[in-house]
């Protein structure tokens, strides 16, 4: 069963994230609230981890993760920018969105297009998430925690855990709602901006 670890949702106590943390780094999956709802994060290079998030989901092995980055600068090492890719990334970061760049060398090749060597990554402003990013010192593997037979994404620590907890390893319960809406993606891997999915981040300044 997973560790169910509560903390505050706007200062989070250091030892229960520390505890997550510690999970993770041992191969662990777990349940965590984001700026647009919650998500399953495991390890950069979790092999298994990602193959139990895709037994989870229901998902194929084409599956593309996101990479769920501290920072800005944790963004640059992974993905390519240009000057106007930059600035678009820049301007809506820390926030709801997930954008699709080309991956740089850092990025295990499992992990990106097989065709178009890109990969989805994304800056959240969720304070939970930012403490978890923190203290693991590296992107964290992710995938919207949207169940197959769900039209939106789980929001609430205490369902996920009655759902999934048998499946998980820990999950992060902050007391409250998150907003239901997925991430908005963004692709801006062909030096234009594409919408390639509306959520809960603010599509007009990419259209």
């Amino acid at each position: 069963m997973a560790r169910y670890v509560e903390v505050h949702p706007h200062d989070p106590q250091p030892r229960a994230i520390a505890q997550v943390v510690a999970l993770l780094r041992d191969g662990g999956v777990v349940a965590y609230p984001t700026d647009s709802g919650y998500a399953l994060g495991a390890a950069i290079g979790n092999h298994d981890g990602a193959d139990r998030i895709r037994r989870i989901r229901h998902l194929g092995e084409g599956h593309h993760f996101t990479l769920v980055c501290s920072d800005f600068a944790q963004l640059g090492q992974l993905v390519h920018l240009d000057n106007a890719a930059f600035r678009a990334v820049k301007h809506a970061t820390p926030g709801p969105y997930t954008f699709i760049l080309p991956a740089t060398k850092e990025v295990p090749r499992r992990l990106a297009h097989p065709r178009k060597k890109t990969v989805g990554v994304r800056i959240p402003e969720h304070p939970v998430v930012r403490a978890l990013l923190r203290e693991l010192g590296e992107p964290l593997l992710s995938s919207t925690l949207l169940l197959p037979d769900h039209d939106e994404p789980l929001t609430q620590g205490w369902v996920i855990n009655d759902e999934l907890g048998h499946e998980l390893d820990a999950v992060i319960d902050d007391g409250e709602e998150t907003d239901a809406r997925p991430t908005t993606v963004v692709d801006l891997s062909d030096g234009g901006a594409v919408v390639v999915r509306v959520g809960s981040g603010d599509p007009a300044p990419f259209e």
